[in-house]
């Protein structure tokens, strides 16, 4: 997510293949070709359909009695603007990749040039391992290794689930490493609103949005009230171009809908995600590249704002051998 005068360098995505189900060949295609998403896992439960990637635990397809849920990318190129991917052990900015913890200061790679930051953390393309699958269920794993600007070792595991109503994703994040860890996570799943954005109705429970310099860092929040921001009832998203970060969300329940999307046919999807999930990104993929833009809008659940390393705000710290565990998920009137 950023600033859209400044938003000018996102990476790009390419082809197209058949997903490969779990346990065959290993990151090919029938002719043996490596994909750049890896092997392709496919689970399927009565009407749903949903294929993960190795690169990245991405969540690449989702299908709902034939209807695509998700704007995914193929599987023959890597995707732009992080589609689908989890981020991990930050999620959006850490201003020009410099931050102070525990004492130390450390810098990570700048992975984001117009803005000068390092975005969505370090895992979006590690590849991640099958640790458990059976009917409607997929569980991976991965580790994350100590390195320049991020000396902790983290291990990670991911499950998706086919629910009756949809789709449920848990992330448990184990310290592996003997020192404490500063930690966030985040999701980034795009839904689809073609053919147009604009006649798609939008609806995020939350009373206050971030307020961001021109790098895309907060500096300040603002209420929803009289703002072209707020969507606590549904309104088309029109002309507008959303890249907010919500927060104070009205949760009604563990599980209550904290964003909903209405698509002219009829299609409904409704996001939850639990208490742990501070906040919620909201962008209408303005700057999509390789494909076209205004397609598609990720909502996207996360525990910490922009450069939580550094302000501190919701930062999680994981003390060695401490677990956080997460879970978040999307249900569909498809069912």
């Amino acid at each position: 997510m950023g600033t859209f005068s400044r938003r000018a360098a996102l990476t790009a995505a390419a082809g197209t293949t058949a997903a490969l189900a779990l346990g065959g060949p290993a990151a090919a295609t029938e002719t043996g070709t490596l994909l750049p998403t890896g092997r392709q896992y496919r689970v399927t439960s009565g009407k749903q359909t949903l294929v993960v990637a190795e690169v990245g635990a991405e969540l690449r397809s989702w299908t709902v009695d034939g209807h695509a849920v998700l704007a995914g990318h193929p599987d023959t190129g890597m995707g732009d603007s992080h589609m689908g991917k989890i981020l991990l052990p930050w999620s959006d900015r850490i201003a020009g990749g410099k931050y102070r913890f525990d004492g130390t200061d450390y810098e990570t790679p700048i992975t984001e040039h117009w803005s000068g930051c390092a975005i969505h953390g370090l895992a979006a393309f590690l590849p991640w391992t099958p640790v458990k699958q059976g009917g409607n269920r997929l569980r991976l794993g991965a580790v994350l290794y100590p390195q320049y600007g991020y000396p902790f070792l983290l291990e990670f595991q991911t499950e998706y689930v086919l629910e009756k109503t949809g789709l449920r994703v848990t992330l448990t994040a184990t310290n592996a490493g003997d020192r404490p860890a500063p930690f966030g996570s985040g999701y980034h799943p795009y839904f689809k609103t073609a053919p147009r954005i604009e006649d798609a109705k939008l609806t995020v429970a939350a009373s206050t949005y971030l307020i961001n310099d021109d790098n895309g860092i907060p500096v300040g929040r603002a209420a929803v009230t009289g703002t072209v921001n707020d969507f606590r009832t549904p309104a088309l998203i029109g002309p507008a171009k959303l890249d907010l970060a919500y927060t104070d969300l009205i949760r009604t329940s563990a599980e209550s809908t904290l964003a909903e999307l209405e698509t002219p046919d009829g299609h409904k999807i409704q996001l939850w995600a639990d208490a742990k999930h501070k906040y919620l990104l909201v962008y209408s993929d303005d700057y999509a590249e390789g494909r076209p833009a205004r397609q598609a809008i990720a909502i996207e659940p996360v525990t910490g704002p922009g450069n939580s390393f550094n302000s501190g705000e919701n930062l999680i710290v994981l003390n060695p051998g401490e677990t956080f565990r997460s879970s978040w998920g999307v249900r569909t009137n498809s069912l």
